[in-house]
């Protein structure tokens, strides 16, 4: 069985998109995937499956529409993938150290991507790299550093450009994903 990890996408964002983690959990399980567990109103959800990424994918955002009546995207990542995520930050320590001591709340975060960009659409992005705003990309995913808020961020408010679905998490969000990916695969 492969730990996996749905990112959904724009709930609960707002008042927009109102999904309860308990229904989402109850989904997840009538979908036959389990242990269920979520993290955070976000829309985090971890669970365990045999199926491949695709069309698991696929058959999730079927299922969620289905039950709450509105499309979510959702991106997926292994709990080995997101283990690499947290392992390879492209920022040094003095980097994000540094960011942080400016930064109005968290400056280290990551875009996860459904699929590789193109480097067309990569190069749309830099115009929007800056000294407060930077950005490293490693393959589906978008590491983001941010020296002041992201509330405001040109760099934040243009990853549409790069043309491909996304949702985006705190560092510290990633980390807390991979510690419950972890236990849950002790639990094994």
């Amino acid at each position: 069985m492969t730990i996996y990890i749905a990112l959904l996408r724009g709930i609960n964002v707002g008042g927009k998109n109102m999904i309860k983690m308990a229904e989402l959990k109850r989904t997840f399980e009538q979908m036959g995937l389990g242990p269920v567990q979520t993290y955070i109103q976000s829309g985090n959800v971890l669970f365990a499956s045999d199926e491949e990424e695709e069309p698991l994918r696929k058959r999730i955002e079927r299922e969620i529409e289905a039950s709450v009546g509105f499309s979510v995207p959702v991106i997926l990542r292994t709990a080995e993938q997101l283990k690499v995520i947290a392992a390879n930050c492209p920022f040094s320590e003095e980097e994000v150290e540094k960011a942080q001591a400016l930064s109005e709340g968290e400056s280290l975060y990551v875009s996860l991507l459904l699929a590789e960009p193109s480097q067309e659409r990569v190069e749309r992005l830099s115009a929007y790299r800056s000294e407060s705003e930077d950005y490293r990309i490693e393959g589906r995913d978008v590491y983001l550093l941010f020296r002041q808020s992201v509330r405001n961020s040109k760099l934040a408010n243009n990853l549409q450009k790069l043309d491909v679905p996304s949702t985006v998490r705190n560092w510290k969000t990633i980390n807390k994903l991979v510690a419950l990916a972890n236990a849950m695969a002790s639990k094994g």
